[in-house]
């Protein structure tokens, strides 16, 4: 007898497909079943629906000081609204100031994270200072606390970037402690540059924030980083790609033996740059870097998941309120918090978007949005999974409902919703964390903290 069977659903394994039942036991899965047949203490009747690995969101912001200000949401909000749309652990970026140590960094972020987490999480470490005290602190925090990702900068001149010399140097410890490092590819100095040059001309408004960091910005940061791993052999994870010049510069990098694995996020892939060109400043709702670019590079992005190019797709959820922070910018578009808020809406616009209109398979939707990222960032099988011994995190998915989204239905603090009123086909009907059903058709039903930190 189990603590829990999934009845009759459609569920999808690392390996094949199938209608059966799932036996959960001590937060585990204890048994999978082709035709069902299992019997527990509780019984989810998922007939008629898939049932998936829960989703693990690559790239999130939760705690995070910005441009003068923090983002809105804390630990406790931002992950309610991740398990109701279906995402069970969270990896978020640690981003300290030059200033900081990278150790009382990383205690910092985990006690918020501790404290009010509902789903599982884990970190990637943000290296903005690289002096000898930092260097032996991130040595020990990869050896002490499993911290298996670090992150750079390649924009933000003055408060997140890093030194030619130092990302060399970086990249070989990287490759000695066999940590994989993410990277934001621009170029500090060009961007400033540009930023300056607009402003000085009077181009004040959101419309021009794609064009202070256009797609050749982004796309030699990629070359740039890509040149640095062939002559270090570390492994690079690029976050968040927006346009098809940088996927191919990277795929170019692969073909010479480079490891290199790229995301994309969902904004890039459903809205394009005509969202932050719309007027009477409302075009802050969608700055966020890289930019949001032309329509025509949707087909290249979707095209990289369907062949693989594109590993993983993430939210870069970074969260700050139209009125009080957003609008800090309204008379100079360099000073606007950057980001669009996606941490719920992220799979079930991958699904609306991507899988009913044919550009990638349920399963692929699987992979990019959870198992990959498993795998990429060694939490599989653990995570990613639905196989015996694998944590029982499981998305139990609606693909019938129909609805739009609202801001009305989110459970982040912010004050708006990026896809407001965007068509959603799907939801997760039933969501639960290892074994512990915490979100129904929306709402949100587990209790407050309960997410574990995953050593890597």
């Amino acid at each position: 007898m189990f603590d829990t069977v999934i009845k009759g659903g459609t569920i999808y394994t690392p390996e094949r497909t199938f209608v059966g039942d799932i036996g959960i036991s001590d937060e585990k899965i204890a048994q999978i079943k082709e035709d069902g047949g299992l019997e527990g203490t509780h019984t989810i009747d998922a007939t008629g629906k898939c049932v998936y690995p829960g989703f693990i969101d690559p790239h999130v912001h939760i705690h995070l000081p910005f441009m003068g200000t923090n983002a809105i949401d804390d630990h406790e909000s931002a992950t309610k609204a991740a398990l109701v749309g279906g995402t069970t652990t969270i990896i978020e970026m640690i981003c300290p100031g030059p200033d900081d140590e990278p150790a009382h960094a990383f205690a910092e972020w985990k006690e918020l994270a501790v404290a009010g987490c509902c789903c599982d999480f884990t970190f990637h470490l943000a290296v903005v200072r690289f002096d000898e005290l930092a260097k032996q602190q991130l040595q020990e925090l990869v050896s002490n606390e499993g911290v298996q990702s670090f992150k750079i900068f390649l924009a933000y001149k003055g408060a997140l970037d890093i030194s030619d010399e130092d990302l060399l140097e970086l990249m070989h410890m990287c490759k000695e402690l066999e940590v994989t490092l993410t990277a934001h590819c621009e170029n500090a100095e060009s961007i400033d540059a540009m930023q300056t040059q607009l402003i000085d001309e009077g181009k004040t408004g959101t419309e021009w924030h794609e064009k202070s960091r256009p797609r050749n910005v982004e796309a030699g940061g990629v070359n740039h980083l890509c040149s640095f791993a062939e002559k270090t052999g570390a492994t690079i994870y690029v976050v968040h790609t927006s346009c098809g010049e940088a996927v191919n510069r990277a795929m170019e990098a692969h073909d010479r033996g480079v490891y290199v694995t790229l995301e994309s996020v969902v904004p890039h892939l459903v809205l394009d740059s005509t969202y932050a060109e719309r007027p009477n400043f409302e075009g802050a709702k969608f700055v966020m870097s890289p930019p949001l670019r032309d329509k025509e590079e949707h087909e290249a992005l979707w095209g990289g998941l369907a062949d693989g190019s594109i590993s993983t797709i993430g939210t870069d959820h970074a969260p700050f309120n139209f009125r009080g922070q957003k609008d800090m910018g309204k008379d100079n578009f360099t000073l606007i918090p950057n980001g669009i808020p996606s941490i719920q809406e992220r799979v079930d616009l991958v699904h609306t978007y991507g899988v009913c209109t044919g550009k990638i398979d349920i399963r692929k939707m699987v992979e990019v949005c959870s198992s990959n990222v498993a795998k990429i960032f060694n939490m599989y099988p653990r995570k990613g999974a639905l196989a015996v011994g694998s944590d029982a995190d499981i998305v139990i998915y609606d693909q019938e409902f129909v609805g739009t989204f609202t801001h009305e239905d989110g459970l982040s603090n912010i004050d708006y919703s990026g896809f407001e009123g965007m068509e959603r086909k799907g939801r997760s009907d039933v969501v639960l964390l290892r074994g512990k059903v915490v979100a129904k058709q929306g709402k949100y039903v587990g209790d407050v903290g309960e997410g574990e930190y995953i050593a890597r």
